[in-house]
């Protein structure tokens, strides 16, 4: 009798991952078409004008005419399927909530610890030596983890060099950081910068943040130039620090349980739509990031541009600390940079 019930037990389960097709389930089901498409939600974290979240629309743009309307998507931003922390985990699950992120590498660090490699402080001086390396091999190799937890890589977008703002005062040395009490998101790697600067780092997923800001819950916070202006935490911020202390690279993550749900084709087609919209967000950013400073100032921030090298010397402990975590991959950083 225990065999029979466990049986059934096992039959109806596979039924249920059938059923559950493309919407999680990760069993493999039947290739979406027109008449049966394939909605995939997209979730982030930033609002409508953020330049990922432009990108993204661009990118379910392509994907519906080239797919002749098999595969479709739907851009959630603000927040609206949750914070990073729940969308990656959300994917990890296969819940169905949401079919791809597009999230800092080093936030899904809790999956694969070898993702906080490019963002670790002070490594790049600009965008392109950026840009290079998260197409390197080294990061390709970070990635390497991540396929067993359900997340896919397809590209990568940018979000720009991380900045602090606060309501206290100009940040001129790591001094002026000591006991602020900062937002940061939920990644070791960041919390562990602010931390070697003399900062109280606490996370806090990004909807909430605006709130947290104006009612003094906080009184900083560390993000890109364009992420600042673009979700108007100049109204509840006052000083903007250029300290570049971290550079934001995203990564764009469908789930492979969909993925799988795709023809050949229809994943060429997702993949090069993916890779295009990249290109624009990665663009829009360094446009954002050299523009908007002005912006910032008209609507009343203060900005300065403190000395870096104290604060790289300051958080060069975090390198060491995490020199066991990425093993073999720091020399293959270290080399890399010395060519680049």
């Amino acid at each position: 009798m225990k065999k029979q019930i466990l049986s059934m037990v096992m039959v109806t389960a596979m039924l249920t991952a059938v059923l559950a097709g493309c919407s999680g389930g990760g069993a493999k089901a039947e290739a979406p078409t027109p008449e049966k498409p394939l909605t995939l939600k997209i979730g982030v974290s930033t609002g409508d004008s953020d330049p990922r979240n432009i990108a993204a629309r661009q990118f379910a743009d392509e994907i519906a005419e080239k797919s002749g309307g098999a595969v479709l998507a739907t851009v959630n931003g603000g927040g609206v399927l949750g914070s990073d922390a729940d969308l990656i985990d959300a994917v990890a699950l296969k819940s169905g909530k949401v079919d791809i992120v597009i999230s800092d590498a080093s936030n899904f660090a809790s999956y694969e610890p070898k993702m906080g490699i490019s963002a670790l402080p002070f490594l790049f001086d600009d965008f392109d030596t950026a840009w290079a390396f998260m197409d390197s091999e080294i990061e390709t190799a970070a990635e390497d983890g991540l396929l067993k937890n359900n997340f896919r890589v397809l590209t990568h977008y940018c979000n720009g060099f991380r900045c602090v703002t606060n309501s206290k005062g100009p940040i001129n040395s790591p001094e002026d950081m000591k006991g602020l009490v900062i937002r940061t998101p939920e990644n070791p790697i960041i919390m562990a910068t602010m931390t070697a600067l003399g900062a109280n780092p606490q996370p806090l997923g990004f909807s909430e943040l605006y709130a947290a800001l104006r009612q003094g819950t906080y009184d900083a916070q560390e993000n890109p130039v364009p992420v600042i202006y673009n979700n108007k935490l100049y109204e509840v911020q006052e000083y903007l620090s250029i300290t570049n202390h971290i550079y934001s690279g995203m990564c764009f993550v469908i789930s492979d349980a969909v993925w799988q749900c795709l023809s050949e084709e229809q994943q060429r087609i997702v993949q090069n739509a993916a890779v295009a919209s990249s290109k624009t967000d990665r663009e829009m950013n360094r446009q954002q990031t050299q523009d908007l400073l002005t912006n910032l100032v008209d609507e009343g921030m203060k900005i300065n541009e403190p000395d870096l090298e104290p604060f790289a010397e300051k958080t060069a402990s975090v390198l060491e600390s995490n020199r066991s975590t990425y093993g073999g991959l720091m020399n293959d950083l270290k080399d890399w940079l010395e060519k680049h």
